[in-house]
């Protein structure tokens, strides 16, 4: 297929009449589309007004993707255990089936081709069969809770561990690689030392398998993890062993010189998540002293009850400006450099090489852009457009390792509709068993 268009083919790189040839799953060629087809006379073509690579999701929570709207206006620790953990344990594996369905729909008709995503402890595999049946990339993992947890979801120690490795052995690897595993503790607070030093040995144990987890996102936490352990969240977390390359830490919005230079030696990637952040009250991260420390950050959307959407470009424009107006300098992370973060970093956090740019070689994550918009209009500078003023519901089209998942507002291959109907029916009921309308209405 040649997928013609203005090519951003990464964050430095715009081909005005471009196009990306694609050959089974992987880029075979980048450049001026009248060169290409003359090479390529015999390939479809499609053509849009913008092409871009496939955008990563370093952070998000599909399954909480029925919890849109339950939780607004609470701060975290009270958002957590009051209403997002409750809904999570009232899910049986239909209504985790339909969440993560609903999840990566969402993430695939947005542009985002490629996902970190923190599950729930129960009906893991569910998930896990979403991610191959609708096309999406991914590194997936089971949450491990064995602390500080409520009923339904606190586990045993090594029963917990035990199904970790289960399903590192079924699904790690799986849909020819496109589905991948990260050992996934929720965070220090709900986790023992056991436990999280059982995360490290699995990771070790299995060729390609990351860890992902939570980190000093809310001062709250970050109290009650000195309070437990004597030390802050990321020098904790470093001696258990989760700190690495292999690693994938989302938010830490608040650390100390030392935390910030252990994550810097250390070359564990930071995902930031701006939209939750704001929306939770917990801070502003440092996202350029990370950056400027050499320390690779992603971008994520957290999980829609703290959002609420998974539109990556939302999370591109926030994260730009609130970099802005943190540091009351204009210049901090413009657009260039925020792309960068939702691509290529984006791929260092998912675990996947050859990813998050349109380049010969690379795997075939596309998406592309309609810009017949009156918020399109005048269009003088297309990267600028991209993450200022794009929004998830422009892309027309998405392409995941060489295949069309999303093309002219359908998925290919699944019923959007129905899944919309099932995850609405589950929501309803998931909601009414974990009390949490009832929570909601009650004074505070």
């Amino acid at each position: 297929m040649l997928i013609a268009g203005t090519v951003i083919a990464d964050s430095e790189t715009v081909i005005p009449e471009g196009a990306v040839v694609v050959e089974g799953n992987t880029i075979a060629a980048v450049g001026e589309e009248a060169a290409l087809r003359d090479r390529y006379p015999d390939h479809e073509r499609r053509a849009f007004d913008l092409v871009a690579p496939g955008l990563v999701g370093g952070h998000v929570h599909s399954v909480q993707s029925l919890g849109r709207g339950i939780a607004d206006d609470d701060a975290l620790l009270d958002w957590l255990f009051d209403a997002v953990l409750p809904m999570e344990a009232a899910m049986d594996a239909e209504a985790t089936r339909a969440a993560a369905e609903l999840g990566y729909l969402e993430c695939l008709e947005s542009g985002t081709t490629t996902v970190v995503d923190h599950l729930s402890v129960n009906h893991a595999d569910e998930a896990f069969e979403a991610a191959i049946e609708t096309g999406i990339r991914g590194r997936l993992g089971k949450v491990l809770m064995d602390r500080e947890s409520p009923d339904g979801l606190l586990e045993e120690t090594d029963a917990a561990l035990a199904e970790t490795e289960s399903l590192i052995r079924e699904y790690h690897g799986a849909a020819d690689g496109r589905v991948r595993y990260a050992v996934t503790p929720r965070f220090a607070v709900t986790c023992t030392e056991a436990c999280l030093r059982g995360c490290r040995e699995l990771a070790d144990r299995y060729d390609g398998v990351t860890i992902h987890t939570h980190a000093s996102e809310n001062e709250d936490e970050i109290e009650t993890v000195e309070a437990d352990t004597g030390k802050r969240n990321v020098l904790w977390l470093d001696e258990v062993g989760l700190t690495g390359p292999d690693v994938t830490l989302a938010h830490c919005v608040h650390t100390n010189e030392r935390e910030r230079e252990v994550l810097a030696e250390t070359d564990t990637v930071v995902t930031h998540c701006p939209s939750s952040n704001m929306k939770l009250a917990s801070g502003i991260a440092p996202v350029q002293d990370y950056l400027d420390r050499g320390i690779a950050v992603a971008l994520g959307n957290d999980g829609p009850p703290c959002n609420n959407t998974l539109d990556p470009f939302t999370e591109m424009r926030q994260a730009s400006l609130l970099g802005k107006v943190d540091a009351r300098d204009p210049t901090r992370l413009p657009a260039a450099t925020v792309l960068e973060m939702a691509t290529e970093n984006g791929a260092r956090a998912a675990g996947f090489d050859r990813l998050g740019a349109l380049r010969e070689g690379h795997r075939a994550d596309v998406i592309g852009l309609t810009t017949d918009l009156t918020r399109a209009t005048p269009l003088h500078d297309p990267l600028s457009h991209l993450v200022y003023a794009a929004h998830g519901d422009d892309v027309v089209f998405t392409m995941v390792d060489g295949e069309v998942r999303y093309a002219d507002g359908e998925h290919v291959g699944i019923d959007a509709a129905a899944v919309r109907e099932r995850a609405t029916r589950h929501a309803e009921r998931v909601v009414e068993a974990a009390g949490i309308e009832a929570a909601r209405s009650s004074p505070p």
